[in-house]
């Protein structure tokens, strides 16, 4: 699903498609994507703890992101990734 990363406002790639051009799975999967990349530890950096990783998705609400699929994302409980994670790994 390469049109994850599309952004909405239009300037992702790859093919410069915005807001609901964009495929709903591609929106949602988008925000997953950056969620675990922002809380996952890199060659380049340290990962950064949840809350963390939730206001800076919300500050790209509307340029890099669905609002709609942003606000659903916050509505969640934060106490759900740690569960989230362990299924993953087990």
């Amino acid at each position: 699903m390469y049109a994850h990363r599309e952004h909405y406002d239009g300037s992702g790639y790859p093919r410069g498609l915005r807001a609901e051009q964009i495929p709903l799975g591609a929106r949602i999967f988008a925000i997953a994507d950056t969620l675990e990349a922002l809380t996952s530890v890199r060659p380049y950096r340290q990962a950064i703890d949840d809350d963390r990783a939730r206001e800076e998705i919300l500050q790209l609400s509307g340029r890099q992101f669905d609002p709609k699929v942003v606000r659903t994302f916050l509505s969640m409980p934060s106490s759900i990734w740690p569960a989230l994670r362990a299924d993953l790994a087990s």
